[in-house]
């Protein structure tokens, strides 16, 4: 979609549930002038036809935090990396420049979620989690649910250490082997270039890590149907026109947002 602030991506799917958006570099946010950053969510409020104080946000810790969204936004952002809502209106809203951005909506009480998970929220299981407090908060059953992946680095430019690898040796829980996410070779594809100046075989005890199928393989654990997950498989880092990407700008960079409105109450 185009918004006044610059194009969007949203999900076929979930787009007839919900409002949505996944944001883009042109925005305000994207701007590696980071003071910038509060006008910025403004221009997401707008394109969601919310009021500045209905759009929620966190402030994101890297954990599986949950959080449920109220409306009037009181200017002190709780710590959490998971956001319910369930307020007609009200949009929910998380940050990324890597980090996978995740909305999900219920089709059958219109109930919505975002979430943030870098690789310590993939390890901390923040997709299932999410799931999972939607059935505890407001009964959504996963079979309801759509879920949608949006841009985030792939397999083709996230070159990650034993520290990451291990963390997801220890959160094994479920007898599922984690080798099948972590690749001894860049994964670039016609869409995904591996970023400039990356080689393709990694350094010593490092992989190129695939958050995407970690994200899928979470939702499905959680009973989401596979055919309900959707994946935009667009890599941040590939793409410089288009995308922020933390790995690729450093502290510099700017941010894309997920934000989505919920239609239930």
């Amino acid at each position: 979609m185009q918004a006044t602030a610059g194009p969007a991506l949203e999900c076929g799917p979930l787009a007839r549930l919900a409002r949505h958006i996944f944001t883009t570099r042109p925005w305000r946010l994207g701007s590696a002038n980071r003071a910038d950053v509060d006008d910025g969510w403004a221009e997401v409020a707008t394109a969601l036809g919310v009021a500045g104080n209905n759009l929620v946000r966190v402030h994101q810790i890297h954990g599986a935090a949950v959080v449920v969204a109220k409306s009037g936004n009181s200017g002190v952002l709780p710590q959490a990396d998971i956001i319910l809502g369930a307020d007609r209106g009200l949009a929910i809203a998380i940050q990324a420049a890597d980090c996978v951005p995740i909305l999900i909506a219920d089709r059958r009480t219109g109930v919505v979620a975002s979430a943030h998970a870098g690789w310590r929220g993939l390890a901390a299981r923040v997709p299932e989690i999410a799931v999972q407090a939607l059935a505890r908060e407001f009964g959504s059953r996963p079979a309801d649910l759509i879920a949608a992946i949006g841009p985030s680095i792939g397999a083709c430019c996230y070159e990650v250490g034993a520290d990451v690898r291990n963390a997801f040796d220890r959160a094994r829980s479920d007898g599922t082997d984690p080798a099948r996410w972590f690749y001894q070779r860049a994964q670039p594809t016609a869409v995904n270039r591996s970023m400039p100046g990356l080689a393709p075989d990694p350094r010593p005890d490092h992989w190129f890590m695939d958050g995407w199928a970690i994200a899928r393989a979470q939702l499905q654990r959680a009973g989401v149907p596979t055919d309900q997950i959707h994946t935009a498989a667009l890599c941040t880092a590939s793409h410089p026109a288009i995308f922020c990407s933390y790995r690729r700008e450093g502290k510099g960079a700017g941010r894309l947002a997920g934000a989505i409105v919920a239609t239930g109450r």
